[in-house]
């Protein structure tokens, strides 16, 4: 049987910033995926926001891995030539509520060592953004936006040149335990099955993390994922001419963890807005032409400048939630399942936002996972018997 060091199940961002990682140390890496490319589910269907990381629980992973990862990602875009932009963001409050639940989130940001926050009253939102409205508001210096295909793309190539093997137009359909590691079969198309060793095995699998996990014997509630679907919307007319920072809204607690109809610009100054939050039962695309007048009606009180007729539905995307709805917050699983006699199989479930924003920080994690299964050992070859 043929062997390989690493497989990681995935070629989203989380896949691509492991095998870049882990490619470091010299082991033979496999990446496993079954689309015909990288980056086709979640990771290519977002805002392509560099998040500042204020959102959280100053425990959680999600607080920690987006405060240590945004810097990871901004010195490796300037590394490798990377286009993003350190935009800064205004969370706006419209109301005296929503102020009182501004000041809660300044609070938790200041918690959670985010750099670059300042509370802006009213006039100083009004000189920072001349043509939004808005009582008072958070400023996150530290927020950015980023070419997230080009990043990606960054990733695979430097992994390949460290060896890294990509197996696309490939999907697992078994994982057993034998021996030190696990027998993984595939279905590689258009040759069929084939089942190869892996000492250890990354589950990077995003919007299908849970049923790779069941796969290797990994089940139960705490690992179930619901889809929770965000629609958006695009705004013409060069309104992305009438805002330089991103513009949010105050969370609202029944969302989930959803951050509400936001404005995003893009690189080239195009306005964005969404994503909206709806759970869905399967994987749905499809945007319905009745969104533009929900999101006008979501983001008229704080984006005056935007009228009905300058909106039209763009794309969507899906999240791998944890939460279900009205749920309190769930953590990411990052996971080595070892104690569940699984030695060497890593699970990573319920990777959403901010998981671009923490990709390289939740690599180097798993890569000190990862290290503890190779005490001294060489690698094998992926052809060695």
């Amino acid at each position: 049987m043929e062997k390989v060091d690493i497989t990681i199940i995935g070629a989203g961002v989380i896949g691509l910033a492991l095998a870049f990682e882990l490619s470091k140390d010299g082991r033979n890496v496999l990446v496993v995926e079954r689309h015909p490319k990288f980056g086709q589910e979640t990771s290519s269907r977002n805002s392509e926001v560099i998040h500042g990381g204020m959102y959280y629980p100053s425990d959680s992973l999600k607080a920690k891995t987006c405060v240590e990862g945004r810097e990871l990602l901004y010195a490796f875009c300037r590394e490798h030539a990377v286009p993003h932009k350190r935009t800064g963001k205004l969370i706006v409050a419209v109301s005296p509520q929503e102020v009182l639940d501004l000041e809660n989130l300044y609070k938790q940001g200041l918690a959670n060592n985010v750099e670059g926050l300042s509370w802006l009253g009213q006039a100083q939102v009004k000189a920072a953004e001349p043509n939004i409205k808005a009582e008072a508001a958070i400023c996150s210096a530290a927020t950015g936006i980023i070419d997230s295909h080009r990043f990606m793309q960054e990733l695979q190539m430097r992994a390949r040149q460290r060896h890294v093997q990509f197996a696309y137009n490939t999907e697992v359909t078994a994982i057993a335990g034998e021996g030190e590691g696990f027998a993984v079969t595939v279905l590689d198309k258009p040759d069929g099955n084939f089942t190869f060793f892996s000492r250890v095995v990354i589950n990077a699998a995003g919007l299908f993390s849970d049923k790779i996990s069941a796969m290797a014997g990994v089940a139960g509630d705490e690992y179930k994922l619901k889809y929770c679907k965000g629609d958006y919307c695009r705004v013409h007319n060069n309104k992305g001419r009438f805002i330089s920072h991103l513009v949010y809204p105050v969370p609202r607690k029944e969302h989930s963890g959803c951050l509400g109809v936001h404005a995003t610009l893009d690189l080239s100054g195009s306005l964005r807005l969404g994503p909206d939050a709806e759970y869905v039962g399967a994987i749905d695309y499809n945007v319905p032409a009745d969104k533009c007048k929900v999101f006008y009606e979501s983001v008229r009180s704080f984006l005056p400048f935007i009228s009905l007729e300058d909106i039209t539905v763009d794309s969507s995307g899906m999240r791998p939630k944890l939460q279900g709805p009205n749920e309190g917050f769930r953590d990411f699983i990052i996971r080595d399942e070892s104690d569940k006699g699984l030695c060497g199989f890593i699970n990573l479930v319920g990777i959403e936002s901010p998981g671009l924003t923490a990709s390289l920080a939740i690599a180097l994690m798993v890569k000190g996972m990862v290290a503890d299964f190779f005490p001294g050992q060489k690698g094998f070859s992926l052809h060695s018997s």
